[in-house]
């Protein structure tokens, strides 16, 4: 009888790769039990975020549940991994002791070792899927080059690594074998892939390259760092029927005070322009970016800017967070946290509020239009359905009425259907069938 395994991910997609990379290796000898299901387990496996305060303390608190559980006898061993355990290595033992392994995120063979399997190259491009049967996250590089004043990842994570192409494509490849037909690429920032291996930026290539494999019918692409933005790129996107009209590109601020003290290498009139591109070579294309409010520099009178540029620009998607000082970063070290944690919170609601009527609005203008859409889950006579303007898990959703007859509604999860639009909030969608 095989020994249960449970994994619990923190933080981004590109660790929820890094766990899916380690359970193929070791699925053999696991039944692996989802994440979320509370029964006794004879391991918990957790991978941890350690980039802000907030996913630090969601990531030390997870980690305290796991060890209780194992003081109840509903786990038998507690490992831990991850850039939190990565980025207090020489603290998190010592202050945790009951932990029964404590491993960093830069090499994952330790972990798989400490599963009781030998680390196997030759399955490196392995997955157990966690999330849905038809999507799944492609991280093509490790790493960052970038000095972001405000970011912790390079110390991290290391310098920036692109995956070969060749184990990319045979990973996509497994995938589509698998039933995956859409990939989500993603990487610190998606638009430096190439540059150590191929002396050039390759992302335009590999898309077009996982275009051409039998199975995926569609690729979005995540974290694109807008300095240098390859315009091949959305040359993919806009002729390209499988690369989706959706771009992900953090641009954190449009003060140039501010993106100077930020280290982004761009300012307002580059960021202003690169939209305006965006917009001009992909029609209807749909961004999502996150900001920063209350970074060192920013008065009332950056804020009021960053103001205009998000009713100007009109990003469909956009999230953001409060400044908070990480120790080691460079603007931890060189920078005064002079912005008060009140009036960050009323500049991140305001930002917010703004954002949620532009949301509206956009949502509302597609009342009427029809789409084809990819059915993600089925519940209460509903099914709940994407489109290629949301991605999964940080978009919202449409939600279609099962009017199917004697169908299987659960027989469309993961097929495409075509809707069309008939009510919106600021996050969800309505949509009556009109092609099966």
């Amino acid at each position: 009888m095989k020994k249960r395994l449970q994994a619990i991910t923190l933080g981004c997609s590109k660790n929820k790769v890094d766990t899916e990379h380690i359970l193929s290796q070791v699925e053999d000898l696991y039944e692996i039990v989802p994440e979320g299901e509370d029964v006794p387990v004879d391991v918990i496996l957790l991978n941890t975020c350690g980039f802000i305060g907030d996913a630090k303390e969601e990531s030390v608190q997870a980690v305290l549940e796991a060890v209780d559980r194992k003081s109840r006898g509903e786990a038998g061993k507690v490992l831990v991994f991850g850039c939190l355990s990565q980025r207090y290595a020489g603290e998190l033992p010592g202050l945790i002791p009951e932990v029964d392994g404590w491993f960093g995120a830069r090499d994952l063979d330790p972990v798989i070792r400490a599963l009781g399997a030998e680390p196997d190259s030759a399955c490196g491009t392995g997955r157990y899927l966690t999330t849905a049967s038809h999507y799944a996250y492609l991280k093509i590089s490790e790493g960052c080059d970038r000095r972001c004043s405000y970011c912790a990842i390079p110390f991290i994570r290391g310098a920036h690594r692109s995956v070969p192409m060749e184990k990319l494509l045979e990973e996509a490849r497994m995938l589509a074998e698998k039933g995956v037909k859409e990939l989500i690429v993603i990487a610190q920032d998606t638009t430096y892939y190439g540059l150590d291996l191929y002396r050039k930026r390759a992302l335009a290539e590999l898309l077009q390259k996982l275009s051409e494999i039998d199975g995926i019918e569609w690729i979005r692409i995540h974290y694109s760092y807008p300095a240098a933005f390859p315009e091949d790129v959305l040359d993919q996107m806009a002729s390209n029927p499988k690369v989706c009209r959706y771009m992900d590109i953090p641009l954190q601020h449009i003060s140039d005070k501010v993106l100077d003290n930020m280290h982004r290498n761009v300012d307002g009139a580059w960021t202003r322009e690169l939209i305006r591109k965006m917009r001009d070579k992909v029609p209807g294309v749909v961004l999502r970016t996150t900001m920063i409010v209350g970074h060192p520099g920013e008065g009332k009178k950056e804020f009021a800017e960053l103001l205009d540029f998000v009713r100007e620009a009109r990003i469909e998607r956009l999230g953001a967070f409060m400044y908070s000082e990480e120790e080691g970063t460079y603007g931890a070290e060189h920078f005064r946290d002079s912005v008060s944690s009140r009036t960050k919170q009323e500049r991140l609601d305001a930002l917010m509020t703004l954002q949620s009527e532009i949301s509206l609005a956009f949502n509302r203008s597609r009342i009427g239009t029809e789409t084809d859409v990819i059915v993600d889950d089925y519940s209460d006579g509903v099914f709940v359905c994407r489109s290629e303007f949301e991605s999964p898990e940080v978009d919202g959703e449409i939600l279609v009425k099962a009017d199917i007859g004697d169908i299987d509604p659960y027989s469309l999860i993961g097929e495409f259907i075509k809707v069309k639009i008939t009510g919106a909030d600021e996050y969800d969608l309505i949509a009556e069938i009109k092609e099966l």
